[in-house]
Formats: structure tokens, sequence, C-alpha cells
């Protein structure tokens, strides 16, 4: 899967009306996945739990309470399952590019905060990972 190419500029991404700006969130998405670069970890998949809040630009689109005028987090969920489940991968962070850039692929889509966390590492804490955020600036 290619990543677009994103300029790192910091934009707008703070909810009002004056930035037309909605965040759409997934929390605690919680799946099994294939990750880790230690033998055991490619062995068993084991737990991940990713959060998702992206920043959306509103525009002068009116929503009509149509489906087709937002970004829909059910396809978000089903794409980021696709990335968690679809190979091995080694690193969080590199799962943590993956689901940023099918985030910024939905059109409307101006940044993205991905937080990967992995469950069962260690026993006296209660998880370990990633926080990336990244910017389409072209939204």
């Amino acid at each position: 899967m290619s990543r677009p190419k994103v300029k790192l500029v910091p934009t707008p991404s703070i909810a009002d009306a004056r930035s037309g700006i909605r965040h759409v969130f997934v929390r605690d998405l919680e799946l099994m996945a294939s990750i880790g670069v230690h033998d055991h970890e490619r062995a068993a998949a084991q737990r991940v739990r990713i959060n998702l809040d992206l920043a959306v630009f509103e525009g002068d689109r009116d929503l009509v309470d149509d489906l087709d005028n937002v970004v829909c987090y059910e396809k978000i969920t089903t794409a980021v399952r696709e990335v968690c489940q679809g190979r091995h991968i080694n690193l969080v962070e590199t799962m943590a590019e993956e689901i940023s850039s099918v985030c910024l692929a939905a059109d409307m889509v101006r940044s993205v905060l991905v937080r990967v966390e992995k469950l069962d590492v260690f026993d006296d804490v209660s998880s370990v990972g990633v926080e990336i955020e990244r910017f389409n600036p072209e939204v």
C-alpha cells in the first residue's frame, strides 16, 4: 500500500465553526494483529488497541442528512482492520503510518491522530505503543 504524499505542515485542527472542522473519532478498537519483531510475536497474533481522531474539513457542503456528505467511520474502521489483519507488521510505528495513510485517503480528512497500543507486552504495564499525527495540506 503506497502512502499518499503529504506535507507535514501544521494546519488548524480545532473543531469550531470558524475553521469548518468536525472531528470524527474511533475509540478503543481492539483487534488481533500479527505484529512485532520477536519470534514469539511472529508465531501468534496479539491484541492491539487503535484510537483515531480525524479532523474533517466541512467546507460549504450541506449535510442534508446524507452519508455521502460525511466521512464514514464504518469505512474507516473497515480499512483499519484490513491494515492490522492483512499481514505481519514488525513495528507499531509502521502500523500507525499505514493507518494514517488510509485515513488521509478520505477526501475531507485534513489531519489524523493515530494511537496504536500493544496490550499484552508486559505484565505490569497496561499498554505500550506510539501516537502520530499526520496532515493533508491539500484539504
